[in-house]
């Protein structure tokens, strides 16, 4: 019973998560990440049919995110780097 309650507390932040704003949701999932699954297997969670979907479809919905937020955080440094340039000069 107590793995299936911290499944459920895990699925809740994770839908919880899924509300917030772009680099808010980003630190709440590498926060996430580091709560249920740094000490912990994908394949320990206790979760119903449905909830396991649910699951499924929020990890992969947020690893796409991560991915775009890199970006986006890539070009950002990019862009200030050529600032920095330009004032320098």
């Amino acid at each position: 019973m107590e793995r299936r309650d911290w499944s459920l507390k895990a699925l809740s932040e994770l839908n919880r998560i899924d509300s917030l704003e772009s680099f808010e949701k980003a630190d709440a999932i590498v926060r996430w990440h580091e709560n249920y699954l740094s000490k912990n297997e994908i394949t320990d969670f206790d979760l119903e049919k449905d909830d396991l979907i649910r699951l499924s479809e929020l990890f992969f919905k947020n690893i796409k995110f991560l991915k775009d937020q890199k970006d986006i955080a890539r070009d950002e440094i990019k862009r200030i780097n050529n600032t920095k340039k330009f004032l320098q000069n």
